[in-house]
């Protein structure tokens, strides 16, 4: 009978502030690194449209100092920096960038906006003057932990209705961003599959989603980023070996699940092969 052992990693959200606290007896899981995504998602607002210049988000480190220059910047790469952010709304969303994270904590995230901000209503492209105190950042509290081996999702939520504000009767539009951001922690399945020599592709499949990786030189694996459900866990090996095939392994939002080695038998007939050679 195979078994495993979860790693748990609990998440509680509180206004713009999202705590977190993990718990486990591996202290692997606070050693090498998390992968962190960013997105940027909108609640509706009563404009044509509204268009962001998004440069990128910086994150910092929970150990290092908010004036230092600890912080990790995620540049938002598209051609184009210019996001609508009415079409954000209905389960849709930008997204900025990703960066793997030494394990630790996130203390602060800062959202980075261009210059080139404007909103349309009635088919009228209107400037949006944005307050020089941005040109360093937007910045939201984040205490987010953050384990290693699991798949972080930042989203940051833009309230364009209450960040667009109009200047007395001057006719201006002024641009006040009102943030709060959320964590989302994905699931990982990891283990070891032996020997080494078998070099399998590992599988991990749910539904009609299949996700993939390699056994290191070590046979350690780790399938990340996954959605929570029961996988089905394939090995399929260099042609020496039989392939396996794990049942029912669960994978838990914000959770490690970590299998007992798995050992891989040696294909049938070449164990003919061998026993006629003797």
């Amino acid at each position: 009978m195979r078994n495993f052992h979860i790693k748990t990693c609990l998440l509680g959200l509180a206004g713009l502030a999202v705590m977190a606290s993990c718990n486990s007896d591996d202290e692997e899981s606070m050693e090498g690194a998390a992968t962190v995504n960013v997105s940027l998602v909108d609640a509706p607002a009563d404009y044509d449209e509204v268009w962001i210049e998004v440069l990128g988000v910086e994150l910092l480190p929970g150990d290092e100092p908010e004036e230092g220059d600890g912080w990790v910047y995620i540049p938002y790469d598209e051609e184009d920096a210019h996001i609508n952010l009415l079409s954000l709304v209905n389960g849709n969303e930008a997204f900025i960038g990703s960066e793997e994270i030494s394990a630790g904590s996130i203390s602060k995230l800062r959202l980075i906006l261009g210059e080139d901000n404007f909103l349309v209503m009635d088919g009228e492209e209107i400037p949006l003057t944005t307050p020089s105190a941005q040109q360093s950042g937007l910045k939201l509290q984040l205490d987010q932990e953050l384990m290693a081996g699991i798949q972080y999702d930042l989203v940051i939520d833009f309230d364009a209705a209450k960040s667009i504000v109009q200047a007395g009767n001057s006719g201006q539009y002024i641009l006040k961003p009102v943030l709060r951001v959320i964590a989302e922690e994905s699931a990982s399945i990891e283990g070891q599959v032996l020997p080494i020599e078998a070099h399998p592709v590992v599988y991990g499949v749910i539904n009609e989603d299949t996700v993939s990786t390699f056994a290191d030189e070590t046979g350690s694996f780790a399938l990340r980023g996954l959605v929570e459900g029961n996988y089905t866990v394939i090995f399929d090996p260099s042609e020496e070996y039989e392939a396996d095939t794990l049942l029912n392994v669960p994978a838990v939002d914000g959770e490690i699940t970590v299998l007992d080695p798995v050992e891989l038998e040696m294909a049938a007939d070449l164990e003919v092969d061998i026993e006629a050679g003797n």
